[in-house]
Protein backbone atom coordinates (compact mmCIF):
# COMPACT_ATOMS: atom_id res chain seq x y z
CA UNK A 1 0.00 0.00 0.00
CA UNK A 2 2.60 2.30 0.95
CA UNK A 3 4.70 1.62 -2.36
CA UNK A 4 1.84 2.16 -4.04
CA UNK A 5 1.14 5.45 -2.67
CA UNK A 6 4.99 6.73 -3.28
CA UNK A 7 4.31 5.80 -6.63
CA UNK A 8 1.28 7.32 -7.67
CA UNK A 9 3.02 10.57 -5.68
CA UNK A 10 6.05 9.94 -8.07
CA UNK A 11 3.94 9.68 -11.00
CA UNK A 12 1.95 13.08 -10.30
CA UNK A 13 4.77 15.10 -9.16
CA UNK A 14 6.52 14.31 -12.52
CA UNK A 15 3.40 15.02 -14.42
CA UNK A 16 3.55 18.52 -12.97
CA UNK A 17 6.86 19.10 -13.92
CA UNK A 18 6.89 18.10 -17.08
CA UNK A 19 3.44 19.80 -17.72
CA UNK A 20 5.30 22.91 -16.16
CA UNK A 21 8.15 22.70 -19.43
CA UNK A 22 4.94 23.02 -21.50
CA UNK A 23 3.43 26.25 -19.96
CA UNK A 24 4.57 29.31 -21.95
CA UNK A 25 7.16 31.46 -20.16
CA UNK A 26 7.52 35.07 -20.12
CA UNK A 27 10.62 35.90 -21.73
CA UNK A 28 13.45 37.33 -19.22
CA UNK A 29 15.59 40.44 -20.36
CA UNK A 30 18.89 41.04 -18.63
CA UNK A 31 19.30 45.06 -18.00
CA UNK A 32 22.74 45.05 -19.60
CA UNK A 33 21.02 43.74 -23.21
CA UNK A 34 23.47 44.93 -25.48
CA UNK A 35 21.97 44.81 -29.20
CA UNK A 36 24.23 43.35 -32.13
CA UNK A 37 22.30 44.49 -34.88
CA UNK A 38 22.67 48.41 -34.10
CA UNK A 39 23.60 51.21 -31.54
CA UNK A 40 21.52 53.65 -29.49
CA UNK A 41 22.35 57.07 -28.24
CA UNK A 42 20.21 58.41 -25.57
CA UNK A 43 19.28 62.24 -25.17
CA UNK A 44 17.20 64.40 -23.70
CA UNK A 45 15.01 63.81 -20.83
CA UNK A 46 10.77 63.35 -20.78
CA UNK A 47 8.63 59.97 -22.36
CA UNK A 48 10.55 57.92 -24.15
CA UNK A 49 10.76 58.34 -28.13
CA UNK A 50 12.54 55.79 -30.15
CA UNK A 51 13.76 57.04 -33.76
CA UNK A 52 14.92 54.65 -36.19
CA UNK A 53 16.77 56.47 -39.81
CA UNK A 54 16.44 54.70 -43.23
CA UNK A 55 18.22 52.71 -45.59
CA UNK A 56 22.00 53.69 -45.36
CA UNK A 57 20.97 56.82 -43.06
CA UNK A 58 22.51 57.24 -39.86
CA UNK A 59 20.96 59.06 -37.21
CA UNK A 60 22.10 62.39 -38.16
CA UNK A 61 19.01 63.18 -39.88
CA UNK A 62 17.06 63.37 -37.09
CA UNK A 63 19.03 65.91 -34.93
CA UNK A 64 17.50 69.19 -36.43
CA UNK A 65 14.34 68.16 -35.25
CA UNK A 66 15.41 66.59 -32.11
CA UNK A 67 16.37 69.82 -31.21
CA UNK A 68 13.45 71.73 -31.92
CA UNK A 69 11.23 69.56 -30.11
CA UNK A 70 12.39 69.33 -26.11
CA UNK A 71 11.05 67.53 -23.79
CA UNK A 72 11.18 64.04 -24.65
CA UNK A 73 14.16 61.56 -23.99
CA UNK A 74 15.06 60.46 -27.79
CA UNK A 75 16.23 57.03 -28.19
CA UNK A 76 18.44 57.74 -31.47
CA UNK A 77 19.29 54.37 -33.39
CA UNK A 78 22.09 53.28 -35.59
CA UNK A 79 21.46 50.17 -37.91
CA UNK A 80 24.76 48.05 -38.17
CA UNK A 81 26.29 48.37 -41.56
CA UNK A 82 25.21 51.60 -42.16
CA UNK A 83 27.09 54.82 -42.73
CA UNK A 84 30.39 53.60 -40.70
CA UNK A 85 28.06 51.72 -38.20
CA UNK A 86 30.40 48.38 -37.70
CA UNK A 87 28.28 45.35 -39.37
CA UNK A 88 28.34 42.65 -36.45
CA UNK A 89 25.84 40.59 -36.33
CA UNK A 90 24.27 42.19 -39.15
CA UNK A 91 26.55 40.08 -41.33
CA UNK A 92 23.91 37.55 -42.00
CA UNK A 93 20.03 37.01 -41.44
CA UNK A 94 17.06 39.35 -41.94
CA UNK A 95 18.03 43.17 -41.12
CA UNK A 96 14.80 44.44 -40.82
CA UNK A 97 13.08 41.42 -38.88
CA UNK A 98 16.25 41.08 -36.96
CA UNK A 99 16.66 44.63 -35.85
CA UNK A 100 12.86 44.53 -34.87
CA UNK A 101 13.39 41.69 -32.68
CA UNK A 102 16.03 43.42 -30.71
CA UNK A 103 14.32 46.59 -30.23
CA UNK A 104 11.72 44.51 -28.23
CA UNK A 105 14.22 43.32 -26.10
CA UNK A 106 15.85 46.80 -26.05
CA UNK A 107 12.73 48.43 -24.81
CA UNK A 108 12.13 45.34 -22.56
CA UNK A 109 15.54 45.56 -20.91
CA UNK A 110 15.77 49.41 -20.07
CA UNK A 111 12.17 49.32 -18.98
CA UNK A 112 10.87 51.57 -21.55
CA UNK A 113 7.07 51.83 -21.03
CA UNK A 114 5.00 52.02 -24.39
CA UNK A 115 7.51 54.57 -26.15
CA UNK A 116 6.67 56.18 -29.41
CA UNK A 117 8.28 54.93 -32.36
CA UNK A 118 9.44 57.13 -35.29
CA UNK A 119 10.74 55.60 -38.50
CA UNK A 120 11.70 57.08 -41.77
CA UNK A 121 11.55 54.84 -44.96
CA UNK A 122 12.92 51.64 -43.83
CA UNK A 123 13.30 52.49 -40.55
CA UNK A 124 9.44 52.95 -41.20
CA UNK A 125 9.09 49.40 -41.69
CA UNK A 126 11.08 48.40 -38.98
CA UNK A 127 8.85 50.06 -36.43
CA UNK A 128 5.74 48.66 -38.26
CA UNK A 129 7.33 45.30 -37.86
CA UNK A 130 8.23 45.93 -34.26
CA UNK A 131 4.77 46.86 -33.70
CA UNK A 132 3.11 44.13 -35.21
CA UNK A 133 5.44 41.31 -33.64
CA UNK A 134 5.52 42.83 -30.00
CA UNK A 135 2.61 45.01 -29.78
CA UNK A 136 2.78 45.64 -26.04
CA UNK A 137 6.45 47.27 -26.11
CA UNK A 138 4.85 50.34 -28.20
CA UNK A 139 2.56 52.74 -27.14
CA UNK A 140 2.38 54.55 -30.79
CA UNK A 141 4.19 54.49 -34.36
CA UNK A 142 4.87 57.27 -36.69
CA UNK A 143 5.74 56.16 -40.18
CA UNK A 144 7.55 58.93 -42.79
CA UNK A 145 7.32 58.32 -46.44
CA UNK A 146 6.90 54.83 -46.48
CA UNK A 147 3.96 52.24 -47.66
CA UNK A 148 3.38 49.05 -45.89
CA UNK A 149 4.41 47.20 -49.05
CA UNK A 150 7.94 49.37 -49.89
CA UNK A 151 7.93 48.15 -53.27
CA UNK A 152 4.78 50.43 -53.64
CA UNK A 153 6.80 53.17 -53.41
CA UNK A 154 7.77 52.73 -56.66
CA UNK A 155 4.12 51.60 -58.46
CA UNK A 156 5.44 48.24 -58.27
CA UNK A 157 4.18 44.67 -55.73
CA UNK A 158 6.32 42.55 -54.58
CA UNK A 159 6.30 39.81 -56.69
CA UNK A 160 6.80 42.18 -59.83
CA UNK A 161 10.20 43.28 -58.23
CA UNK A 162 11.47 39.61 -56.97
CA UNK A 163 13.35 39.00 -59.59
CA UNK A 164 15.37 41.96 -59.56
CA UNK A 165 15.63 41.94 -55.81
CA UNK A 166 16.91 38.25 -56.20
CA UNK A 167 19.25 39.90 -58.76
CA UNK A 168 20.53 42.23 -56.57
CA UNK A 169 21.82 39.48 -53.85
CA UNK A 170 23.94 37.97 -56.78
CA UNK A 171 25.35 40.96 -57.97
CA UNK A 172 26.65 42.35 -54.23
CA UNK A 173 28.40 38.54 -54.19
CA UNK A 174 30.91 40.09 -56.72
CA UNK A 175 33.91 43.36 -56.32
CA UNK A 176 32.37 45.05 -58.95
CA UNK A 177 28.71 44.37 -57.97
CA UNK A 178 30.04 45.49 -54.35
CA UNK A 179 30.78 48.55 -55.87
CA UNK A 180 27.68 49.09 -57.18
CA UNK A 181 25.67 48.20 -54.73
CA UNK A 182 27.91 51.00 -52.46
CA UNK A 183 27.31 53.66 -55.40
CA UNK A 184 23.66 52.86 -55.10
CA UNK A 185 23.37 53.01 -51.17
CA UNK A 186 24.82 56.59 -51.59
CA UNK A 187 21.53 57.58 -52.89
CA UNK A 188 20.08 57.12 -49.70
CA UNK A 189 22.95 58.35 -47.51
CA UNK A 190 26.63 59.69 -47.30
CA UNK A 191 28.92 58.34 -50.20
CA UNK A 192 31.88 60.92 -50.19
CA UNK A 193 33.63 59.99 -46.71
CA UNK A 194 34.98 56.14 -46.77
CA UNK A 195 34.02 56.51 -43.15
CA UNK A 196 30.75 57.13 -43.30
CA UNK A 197 29.90 54.39 -46.32
CA UNK A 198 27.60 51.62 -46.37
CA UNK A 199 27.95 48.02 -46.45
CA UNK A 200 27.04 46.96 -49.63
CA UNK A 201 25.91 43.55 -48.52
CA UNK A 202 23.84 44.77 -45.71
CA UNK A 203 22.13 47.23 -48.17
CA UNK A 204 21.99 44.60 -50.91
CA UNK A 205 20.04 42.13 -48.14
CA UNK A 206 17.97 44.91 -46.94
CA UNK A 207 16.98 46.07 -50.18
CA UNK A 208 16.08 42.89 -51.13
CA UNK A 209 14.02 42.33 -47.95
CA UNK A 210 12.15 45.50 -48.34
CA UNK A 211 11.68 44.80 -52.25
CA UNK A 212 9.75 41.34 -51.13
CA UNK A 213 7.99 42.34 -47.68
CA UNK A 214 4.13 43.48 -47.65
CA UNK A 215 2.58 44.16 -44.76
CA UNK A 216 -0.69 45.21 -45.84
CA UNK A 217 -2.76 41.96 -44.76
CA UNK A 218 -1.75 42.15 -41.30
CA UNK A 219 -2.23 46.20 -40.75
CA UNK A 220 -5.74 45.38 -39.45
CA UNK A 221 -3.88 43.23 -36.09
CA UNK A 222 -2.13 46.50 -35.20
CA UNK A 223 -3.36 47.32 -31.62
CA UNK A 224 -1.56 50.58 -31.52
CA UNK A 225 -2.59 54.03 -33.60
CA UNK A 226 -0.23 54.66 -36.63
CA UNK A 227 0.45 58.26 -38.37
CA UNK A 228 1.53 58.25 -41.62
CA UNK A 229 3.58 61.49 -42.66
CA UNK A 230 4.16 61.34 -46.26
CA UNK A 231 6.17 63.77 -48.66
CA UNK A 232 4.36 65.11 -52.30
CA UNK A 233 5.92 66.72 -54.78
CA UNK A 234 3.26 69.06 -55.81
CA UNK A 235 0.36 69.74 -54.76
CA UNK A 236 -1.48 69.15 -58.48
CA UNK A 237 -0.67 65.77 -57.21
CA UNK A 238 -1.75 65.78 -54.41
CA UNK A 239 -5.40 63.69 -54.34
CA UNK A 240 -3.56 60.81 -56.25
CA UNK A 241 -0.85 60.55 -53.77
CA UNK A 242 -3.39 60.73 -50.97
CA UNK A 243 -5.29 57.91 -52.81
CA UNK A 244 -1.98 55.80 -52.99
CA UNK A 245 -1.46 56.39 -49.21
CA UNK A 246 -4.93 56.11 -48.22
CA UNK A 247 -5.44 52.72 -49.94
CA UNK A 248 -2.12 50.86 -48.57
CA UNK A 249 -3.18 51.74 -45.10
CA UNK A 250 -6.96 51.24 -45.15
CA UNK A 251 -6.73 47.95 -42.96
CA UNK A 252 -5.23 49.58 -40.41
CA UNK A 253 -7.92 50.58 -37.44
CA UNK A 254 -6.66 53.78 -36.22
CA UNK A 255 -4.55 55.85 -38.61
CA UNK A 256 -4.23 59.12 -39.38
CA UNK A 257 -2.25 60.60 -42.50
CA UNK A 258 -0.51 63.69 -42.93
CA UNK A 259 0.66 64.32 -46.31
CA UNK A 260 3.42 67.52 -47.22
CA UNK A 261 3.95 68.99 -50.05
CA UNK A 262 6.99 70.46 -51.87
CA UNK A 263 9.04 67.62 -50.43
CA UNK A 264 10.92 64.83 -51.54
CA UNK A 265 11.70 61.15 -49.52
CA UNK A 266 13.86 62.85 -46.77
CA UNK A 267 10.77 65.72 -45.35
CA UNK A 268 12.68 66.14 -42.74
CA UNK A 269 15.13 67.93 -44.42
CA UNK A 270 13.24 69.08 -47.57
CA UNK A 271 10.47 70.75 -45.15
CA UNK A 272 11.78 71.05 -41.99
CA UNK A 273 9.05 73.51 -40.28
CA UNK A 274 5.60 71.30 -41.25
CA UNK A 275 8.15 67.97 -39.98
CA UNK A 276 8.09 69.13 -36.85
CA UNK A 277 4.36 70.50 -36.60
CA UNK A 278 3.37 67.02 -37.38
CA UNK A 279 6.13 65.34 -34.83
CA UNK A 280 4.85 67.81 -32.59
CA UNK A 281 1.26 67.05 -33.05
CA UNK A 282 2.34 63.09 -32.63
CA UNK A 283 4.17 63.35 -29.95
CA UNK A 284 1.45 65.27 -27.89
CA UNK A 285 -1.53 63.57 -29.38
CA UNK A 286 -2.02 61.36 -25.94
CA UNK A 287 -4.78 59.20 -28.46
CA UNK A 288 -2.04 58.42 -30.65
Amino acid sequence: MESQRNRRNFLIGTAAFCGGLLLPVAPTVAATFTPSRFSVEVTGAGPDVILIPGLASSRQVWRRTIAAIPGYRYHLVQIAGFTGEPVRDNIAGPVVAGVAEQLALYIASRGLKAPAVVGHSMGATIALELALRHPDTVGKVMVVDMLPQPSGMRGSTPDEVRPLADNLLAIAEAPQGRALVGALAGLFGPSGDPALQSDPDVVARSLHELATTDLRPQLAYLKVPITVVYACASPKIGPEVDRVFAAAYRGARQVKLVRIDDSSHFIMGDQPAAFRRAMRAFLSDSSG
